[in-house]
C-alpha cells in the first residue's frame, strides 16, 4: 500500500471522527494524533491488517474508547451502518447465529436459562427474543447469560427488558451528538408472548468478554434493582456506534452517542459493570443456579410444587 493510499485511509478516518465522534474535544486531539503518526510513516509499511490494529491503537490511546475501532475485513465492506446491516449478509449472519440466541432452556428445579451473544436488530431478532423469553416465562428464577454477550442494538435491549417488567420503566437514557438530543430508554408497552414479570429473581452471568449491549442489560436490570450480576466485572464500553467505510476492506465504528443511569448521569464506560457477586466467570452459572435452587426450595414442596422441589434437590446436591 502506498503511502498516499494510506494517508487517504487515515484522513478518511479523522473525517469520520470528527464529524461524529460524542466527543469533539478528543476528535479534535485524534485528529492531531494520527496526523502526527503519519508523518512519522508509522503505518507506511504495515500490512492492512496491522495497520487497523495499529489505528486502533492509537484512536483508543487519547480515552481509551474501546468502541473507536478500525477494522479489517476478510470480505468487501457493503457500506456505512445502513447500508451493511440491509445486507443480505448481514442477514445471513444474524440467521446463523440464531439472531444471538445461543440457547433456551429449562433447567432443573423450573429456573428459566437464556444465553445470548448478540442483540441483532430488532426488525431480525425480535422473533428469537419473543420465543426465547417465551420458554422462560413458566420458570421460578432467571439466568440471564451476557458473558460472551458483544453488543447490539438498544431497541432490543429495551424489548428484551420488557418482558422483565410489569410496569413501562426508563432504565436508561442515551446523549447523541448529532442534534444535541437525549433519547429516553423505555421498557415497551406491549410484548408478544407471557412475561416472565417484574417480581421473580434474576440472576445475569458477566464476564469480561460482556461487551456494550450485553453491559446495557446488566448495568440496567442492575440499576434497577431488577437483577443481581454474578461473574466479573465487564469490558467497559458504553457509546453507541456507528460502522463508516473507509476503504475497501476497512471500516472505522465511531461512537455518536453516550449511554447513562438516567438518575446518576453513570455509566460504565471504561469501568464495565461489577458484579454483585463476584465469581470466576466459568463459576458463574453454578453460583447463580445454586441461587436460584434454594429460592425455588423457599417456595415449599406441598401439591403440585413437589416434582419440582425434588429436581431443585438434586440438581443442588450435584454442583
Amino acid at each position: 500500500m502506498g503511502s498516499r493510499a494510506r494517508a487517504a485511509q487515515v484522513e478518511e478516518v479523522i473525517r469520520r471522527v470528527e464529524a461524529h465522534y460524542v466527543f469533539p474535544d478528543v476528535a479534535a486531539k485524534l485528529a492531531k494524533l494520527l496526523r502526527a503518526r503519519l508523518d512519522e510513516d508509522a503505518y507506511a509499511d504495515l500490512g492492512d491488517a496491522d495497520f487497523a490494529t495499529a489505528v486502533t491503537a492509537d484512536l483508543q490511546s487519547v480515552n481509551d474508547d474501546k468502541h473507536l475501532r478500525l477494522r479489517h475485513h476478510a470480505d468487501p465492506v457493503a457500506g456505512d451502518g445502513d447500508a451493511q446491516h440491509a445486507s443480505a449478509d448481514f442477514r445471513q449472519t444474524a440467521e446463523l447465529e440464531n439472531f444471538g440466541i445461543a440457547s433456551v432452556r429449562r433447567l432443573p428445579g423450573n429456573v428459566g436459562y437464556v444465553d445470548t451473544t448478540m442483540l441483532y436488530p430488532l426488525d431480525f431478532a425480535a422473533a428469537a427474543v419473543s420465543a426465547a423469553m417465551t420458554l422462560v416465562a413458566p420458570g421460578d428464577a432467571l439466568l440471564l447469560d451476557v458473558r460472551r454477550n458483544r453488543g447490539g442494538d438498544p431497541e432490543t435491549s429495551a424489548f428484551l427488558q420488557s418482558y422483565l417488567v410489569d410496569e413501562r420503566t426508563h432504565y436508561l437514557d442515551i446523549y447523541e451528538r448529532d442534534g444535541d438530543r437525549v433519547t429516553q430508554m423505555w421498557t415497551l408497552p406491549y410484548v408478544p408472548g407471557p412475561k416472565f414479570g417484574g417480581t421473580k429473581p434474576i440472576w445475569v452471568l458477566t464476564g469480561p468478554a460482556t461487551f456494550s449491549g450485553g453491559e446495557d442489560l446488566a448495568f440496567s436490570l442492575q440499576r434497577q434493582g431488577r437483577a443481581k450480576t454474578v461473574g466479573e466485572p465487564t469490558r467497559g464500553g458504553a457509546h453507541p456506534c456507528e460502522q463508516y467505510k473507509v476503504d475497501t476492506y476497512l471500516d472505522v465504528t465511531v461512537p455518536l452517542a453516550r449511554s447513562y443511569d438516567p438518575k446518576t448521569g453513570e455509566n460504565w464506560e471504561g469501568t464495565g459493570v461489577p458484579p454483585n457477586i463476584p465469581a470466576a466467570a466459568d463459576k458463574a452459572f453454578d453460583t447463580a443456579y445454586a441461587l436460584a435452587l434454594r429460592h425455588v426450595l423457599e417456595l415449599g414442596d406441598e401439591g403440585p410444587r413437589r416434582l419440582v422441589a425434588d429436581e431443585a434437590r438434586k440438581a443442588l446436591d450435584q454442583l
